[in-house]
C-alpha cells in the first residue's frame, strides 16, 4: 500500500489553514447576529407627554346672525288728514324731534278755538252758580229761603264745576290732535322713502316712513341649549366678563375698517321647542354708520369657559378602529392608543368628555408614524398648542422634501 501522506509533505499547512478559515466565518456570523438583535431593538422617540389634570378651558364660538336696529321705528300718522307736506329727503340722518310731515292743521286748530270757547262759558256758568250759592247760603241764615233752594243752589254749583273739566278735557284733547298734525320724529337715524305722496289723504295709523337708528346697532343669533346653560352659569358666577366681536363673510376687509367690538347684553330665558335653541343678543358701536342692518355676520363670543375639564392640543387626537383616539404611556413608558368621547373644541384644543383619568401621560406632539409599542423618549410639555401645530406642520413639510433625498434621511434617522 502506498501512503499518500508521506507523498504530501504540505497536508498539514492545509488542515491549519482549513481551521482558522472556519473559525473566522464562525466569528463573521457572531457579529452579523449581534448586528441583527441590536436592529431589532427600536430607539425611543422623543415626544412631548403631558400628565392630565382638571381645570378650567377659555374657548371662543362663533354663530351666524343678522344685523339688526334695536330701536327702528315706524312713523304713522296719529290723526286723518290730507298730508301737506314733507320736510325732509329720504336717506337723510334725522334727529329725534325733528318735523317730519304736516297733515292739515287748520282742521284741527279750528276744532281747538271751538273748545276753548266751551271752556269758557263753561267758567261763566260756574262763576254765576257760584254767586247763587253764595246768596242762597245767606239767605238761608236769615230764613229768607227754604233748606230745598240752598241744596239745589248748591248742586248747580257742583255741576257748573264739573261742566268746566269737561270742556278743559276737551280742549286738551284738541289740542293733542292738533299737535299730531306736526308728525315728528320719535328717533334720530336714516329715514327712508316715504310711504305716501303729499296730498293724499291719510288716516290715523297710515304707515309713513321707517326711520334707522344706525348707532348702536345688535345682532340676534341663537344658542344651543346645552352652551347657553353653560353661558348663563357662567354669567351667574361672574367670572370673566363676555365679549363680542362680529366678522362680516360677505364683505372685503381691510386694514382700515374698523372692528366691531361689542359686548353679549341679554340671554333668552327660555327654549325655543322648534329648534332647542336659546336667543341671545350683542350690541356694538358703529361710528359713521357703516354697516347696516340685514347684513349677514358671524358673531364671536370670547370669555366663555368650560369649567373642570379635560382637554389637550388637538394636534394629539387621531382617529382609530374604535373612533378618537390619543396615545398615553404606559409604567414602561411606551406608547398605548386610548379610546375617547369628544368635547367641544377650545381654539387649538380638545376638550376630552371620556376615556382619560386625572393622571394619565399623554402624547401631545405630532403622532405622525406614531404606533403602539413604540418606546418614547418624554419630553416636557410647553403648554402652548400653536407651537405644537406649527411642529407638526414644519415635519410634514420636511417629510415631503426628504421624499426625493432617502439618502439624507437614512443619514437624519441615523444621527
Amino acid at each position: 500500500m502506498i501512503s499518500i501522506t508521506r507523498n504530501l509533505p504540505w497536508a498539514p499547512a492545509a488542515v491549519i489553514a482549513l481551521i482558522l478559515l472556519l473559525a473566522g466565518c464562525n466569528s463573521s456570523d457572531d457579529n452579523q447576529q449581534k448586528q441583527n438583535d441590536q436592529g431589532s431593538q427600536p430607539s425611543s422617540k422623543k415626544a412631548q407627554v403631558m400628565e392630565m389634570a382638571r381645570r378650567n378651558i377659555n374657548l371662543e364660538k362663533s354663530y351666524s346672525a343678522k344685523l339688526g336696529s334695536e330701536r327702528e321705528v315706524v312713523v304713522i300718522a296719529r290723526v286723518s288728514g290730507m298730508l301737506e307736506k314733507r320736510n325732509f329727503e329720504p336717506g337723510d340722518s334725522v334727529e329725534k324731534g325733528k318735523s317730519l310731515y304736516t297733515i292739515e292743521p287748520v282742521v284741527y286748530q279750528t276744532t281747538v278755538n271751538q273748545r276753548k270757547a266751551d271752556v269758557e262759558s263753561a267758567k261763566a256758568k260756574q262763576h254765576r252758580a257760584q254767586q247763587d250759592a253764595k246768596r242762597f247760603q245767606r239767605l238761608l241764615k236769615q230764613n229768607s229761603v227754604s233748606r230745598q233752594d240752598y241744596d239745589q243752589a248748591m248742586a248747580e254749583l257742583q255741576v257748573s264745576k264739573a261742566n268746566v273739566s269737561q270742556a278743559q278735557a276737551a280742549l286738551d284733547s284738541a289740542q293733542v290732535n292738533l299737535d299730531y298734525t306736526s308728525v315728528n320724529a320719535p328717533v334720530s337715524g336714516i329715514i327712508s322713502l316715504s310711504n305716501v305722496n303729499v296730498g293724499n289723504v291719510v288716516d290715523a295709523g297710515t304707515k309713513l316712513a321707517t326711520i334707522t337708528p344706525m348707532n348702536p346697532i345688535e345682532v340676534r343669533f341663537q344658542l344651543p341649549q346645552q352652551q347657553a346653560f353653560d353661558l348663563r352659569q357662567q354669567r351667574s358666577q361672574q367670572q370673566g366678563e363676555i365679549t363680542a366681536s362680529l366678522q362680516f363673510p360677505d364683505l372685503q376687509q381691510s386694514d382700515e375698517t374698523p372692528p366691531l367690538e361689542g359686548k353679549l347684553d341679554f340671554l333668552g330665558s327660555r327654549v325655543d321647542q322648534n329648534t332647542s335653541t336659546v336667543q341671545a343678543r350683542a350690541v356694538f358701536e358703529n361710528p359713521g354708520g357703516k354697516f347696516l342692518p340685514g347684513q349677514f355676520v358671524r358673531v364671536k363670543l370670547q370669555g366663555m369657559q368650560r369649567f373642570d375639564v379635560m382637554a389637550v392640543p388637538e394636534i394629539a387626537v387621531t382617529q382609530g378602529l374604535m373612533g378618537p383616539q390619543v396615545f398615553v404611556l404606559d409604567e414602561e413608558n411606551k406608547a398605548r392608543t386610548r379610546t375617547i368621547t369628544l368635547g367641544e373644541l377650545a381654539g387649538l384644543r380638545q376638550i376630552i368628555t371620556e376615556g382619560l383619568e386625572t393622571g394619565d401621560r399623554v402624547i401631545v406632539s405630532d403622532p405622525g408614524g406614531l404606533k403602539a409599542g413604540d418606546p418614547i423618549d418624554a419630553q416636557s410639555y410647553s403648554g402652548n398648542p400653536k407651537e405644537l401645530s406649527d411642529q407638526g406642520d414644519e415635519d410634514a413639510s420636511s417629510g415631503a422634501d426628504s421624499s426625493s433625498q432617502p439618502k439624507a434621511t437614512e443619514q437624519g434617522d441615523d444621527a
